[in-house]
């Protein structure tokens, strides 16, 4: 049975597969940790195990990959890390974000565990244990781009919105970024706070109200489980709005701005991964920023809003959806 269909099979399993029981002890063992369930995980799983493999360690004859889903129950993510961590596995992966890392971190100070994040891990301690290193898309940092491909393909929108989850752990220096970007061009920035889908809403009459023409979709959770709220809301309202992922645009919305997470798992995979089964201590691996972004441009959407995507975001754009 091929891998995909594998996977997708397994529904709520919360763990796949075991596959360390059935290779010789002189296996290593890789611990992989996510928030979420493994149909979601089949594109991030088929990247890391490309990236390993490219790196020279093929799943079932050179490593086993010791699987941990939290079925996107956030609470069960200290259990998890702690049986891996029990487990002595070579390394904890979390690629999914702070929460998997955190637990992680929480479970163990001498694994390596290798991240993905689009927040400063040293503001939350995810590098200052000397077991931890990684890739960060910084959403500080991206929180400019997205504003000025914002303004490239809404000029006339000098009052933009920015929808955040406070309660997210990276929501503060995304915020501040965004602001001074803002008075940077000239523009009048509105922050959206949403904690549940009915803020959502309630945020979208607030941005109509403060009369925004354009929104900044934070990197949240939140807004990934209600991404088509959101959308729906962007289309009624005629909001050009940009996204923290791919997925956004391909459902609908008009643009999205992010680095290439299949590709950076792909990396933690050959960079990292590969290297500690090697015997590089992770305090060796530096923090780094994904090699890949890359910018969407979904056109249906921007003639439903009555854009005209200037020539330069065309030609530059990784992907036009029409």
């Amino acid at each position: 049975m091929r891998r995909r269909e594998f996977i997708a099979g397994l529904g709520g399993a919360a763990v796949w597969p075991l596959a360390a029981r059935a290779q010789p002890a002189a296996t290593p063992v890789i611990g992989y940790l996510s928030f979420g369930t493994p149909r979601e995980g089949v594109g991030g799983v088929s990247a890391f195990l490309e990236g390993l493999a490219a790196a020279g360690y093929v799943e079932g004859r050179d490593v086993a990959i010791e699987f941990r889903w939290a079925n996107n129950q956030g609470w069960r993510l200290p259990q998890l890390a702690a049986e891996l961590a029990q487990s002595q596995v070579a390394a904890i992966v979390a690629v999914d974000g702070g929460p998997s890392a955190l637990a992680a971190k929480a479970a163990t100070s001498t694994i390596p565990i290798l991240f993905l994040l689009g927040a400063d891990p040293i503001k939350f301690g995810l590098a200052a244990g000397g077991n931890m290193t990684g890739l960060i898309a910084v959403s500080s940092e991206l929180a400019g781009k997205r504003l000025d491909l914002l303004r490239e393909i809404a000029p006339a929108a000098t009052t933009v919105a920015y929808m955040i989850d406070p309660r997210a752990q990276d929501s503060e220096e995304p915020t501040k970024a965004m602001l001074a970007a803002a008075r940077a061009l000239g523009r009048q920035a509105v922050i959206l706070e949403a904690r549940s889908g009915i803020e959502i809403d309630a945020a979208f009459a607030t941005l109509v109200e403060r009369g925004a023409g354009a929104l900044v979709v934070g990197p949240h959770a939140l807004f990934e489980r209600n991404g088509k709220r959101i959308i729906d809301l962007a289309a009624r309202h005629k909001i050009s709005a940009i996204y923290p992922g791919r997925g956004f645009t391909v459902a609908g919305g008009l643009m999205s701005y992010t680095a290439d997470g299949i590709a950076a798992v792909r990396q933690i995979g050959s960079l990292y991964a590969a290297q500690i089964l090697r015997g590089v201590k992770p305090a060796d691996l530096p923090v780094q920023q994904p090699a890949k972004f890359n910018l969407v441009i979904n056109l249906s959407t921007a003639k439903a809003l009555g854009l005209t995507i200037p020539e330069t975001l065309l030609a530059t754009a990784d992907e036009l959806i029409t």
